[in-house]
C-alpha cells in the first residue's frame, strides 16, 4: 500500500487545476485511486432523484469530487504556508511529520 504524505484532517492548498490556490481540509483519502476528497474544493453540480427513505429532496445538488493527490500541497499550522513534508525520529522513538520550512513537527 502507498503512503501519502498527506493524512485526513490535514489542511491542503490545491496548486494546479481550476481550484488552485484554494485551501481546504482533507475529509477522506482514497487510496486505490491516488485521490482525496478535500472540503469545498472540486465542487460539481450533480441532479439527484428524491429518496423517501433518506428524506432526500430532488434537485441540483452541489457536492465536492475528488482531487489527485499530486495536485495537493500540505499546509503547515505554524508558518502557515504550503510546504513539503518530511519524516524524522524523535528522542522517545517516535517517528513524526515536519515542515521542510520552518522544521516544526506537524501533528
Amino acid at each position: 500500500m502507498k503512503q501519502y504524505r498527506i493524512r485526513k484532517d490535514d489542511k491542503v492548498m490545491v496548486i494546479t487545476g481550476k481550484d488552485a490556490g484554494k485551501i481546504g481540509k482533507v475529509l477522506k483519502i482514497l487510496r486505490k485511486k491516488d485521490r482525496v476528497l478535500v472540503e469545498k474544493v472540486n465542487m460539481v453540480k450533480r441532479h439527484m432523484r428524491a429518496n423517501p427513505y433518506r428524506q432526500q429532496p430532488a434537485g441540483i445538488m452541489e457536492k465536492e469530487m475528488p482531487i489527485h493527490v499530486s495536485n495537493l500541497m500540505v499546509v503547515c499550522n505554524a508558518c502557515a504556508k504550503p510546504t513539503r513534508v518530511g519524516y524524522k525520529y524523535t528522542e522517545d522513538g517516535k517517528k513524526v511529520r515536519f515542515c521542510k520550512k520552518c522544521n516544526e513537527v506537524m501533528e
